[in-house]
């Protein structure tokens, strides 16, 4: 027999920020019907936001609450960057 849940774990479009406490948010789906107590939500270790109809609301919510990530960008050693321009820059 299948185990089945009514809460399951769903990828979230843009990297969500974290909690005061630096906790990692997650973006969850109840599966049950709306008027059963269904919906999208998020949450973290230390609390999480009301369940909404669409995973575009609870991420509005979130980010209400906390703002967006801003995406760190991977730093390389091995890259030089070259003074390259437009044009000639001799003054003669």
């Amino acid at each position: 027999m299948k185990y089945l849940t009514t809460q399951r774990q769903i990828a979230a479009p843009w990297p969500m920020p974290s909690c005061r406490a630096g906790h990692t948010a997650r973006l969850m789906e109840d599966r049950r019907r709306a008027d059963a107590g269904g919906g999208h939500f998020i949450e973290c270790q230390c609390g999480r936001t009301h369940k909404h109809p669409s995973t575009h609301l609870a991420l509005q919510e979130w980010t209400r609450l906390y703002g967006r990530a801003t995406p760190v960008a991977p730093t390389a050693n091995n890259v030089i960057q070259l003074g390259l321009g437009l044009g000639d820059r001799s003054t003669g």
